[in-house]
């Protein structure tokens, strides 16, 4: 936990009173005394420090002092073929860190029906996922996901209003990674569309190409889904950095 995450109505006149697993990880793993301060920031806005006022039990008292917005450039959205439920986890709290600000997990041909019966798709599930990424990143924007059962009232009615120069990933398309479009300005808008292992179908491709997105392949080699959009995003923030510059 590198940043302690508020939710804005637990703040009252400048203090917090933390108990559960926050106050556990103050005590246990940080050890703070009265006058330590920690890396705090509220759920939506700013981030500053908590210093500790009294420690009673198993709760902290923190006075916090909010002094500045984190840092928002690029704001990437990701489009992500709903992947097996155990391997979304992993997904949602990856992305989370690396900065992916919304996430549409959507139906493909290859995906199955059950994936979105799954308890991971739970509201408080999904949340505490995001919010570890957010701990870990020192980050207090919280992602929204969206979830999209059926591809094509998906790209018919959702894609064309979304905001942003699409990429989709899939392998055999003549594009690479070196040639994405990213002009890095500050806070370009992206949607990134990443399918499953075994690719989009031609159909679903297609739709997005006639989208105005740009197809580009990460080479010869199949990557699990996890580890993809991982890599995919760590490049992409790259190319992005190296052109802002």
């Amino acid at each position: 936990m590198n940043l302690l995450l508020l939710d804005p109505a637990e703040l009252d006149g400048g203090g917090v009173r933390l108990a559960g697993r926050r106050a556990e990880h103050l005590l246990r793993v940080l050890k703070v005394a009265v006058g330590d301060a920690v890396r705090v920031g509220v759920i939506g806005g700013q981030m500053g420090r908590g210093r500790v006022t009294a420690i009673e039990e198993e709760t902290v008292r923190l006075a916090v002092e909010l002094m500045r917005e984190p840092d928002r450039d690029l704001h990437l959205e990701l489009i992500l073929a709903l992947p097996r439920p155990i391997m979304l986890q992993r997904i949602l709290k990856q992305a989370t860190v690396l900065g992916v600000r919304r996430f549409h997990l959507i139906r493909s041909r290859r995906v199955e029906k059950s994936f979105f019966h799954s308890p991971v798709l739970a509201p408080d599930k999904i949340r505490s996922l995001l919010l570890e990424g957010m701990e870990q990143a020192m980050d207090t924007w919280l992602p929204e996901v969206c979830i999209h059962p059926q591809f094509k009232p998906f790209v018919e009615d959702v894609l064309p209003g979304l905001e942003g120069q699409g990429l989709i990933a899939h392998p055999g398309v003549d594009g690479t990674v070196a040639g994405l479009p990213l002009s890095g300005r500050p806070g370009q808008r992206l949607l990134l569309a990443v399918g499953p292992e075994g690719g989009w179908s031609d159909y679903e491709l297609g739709r997005f190409l006639a989208c105005g997105f740009y197809g580009f392949a990460m080479g010869s080699r199949i990557l699990h889904v996890d580890t993809a959009v991982v890599s995919l995003l760590a490049q992409i923030q790259l190319l992005y950095d190296l052109r802002k510059r």
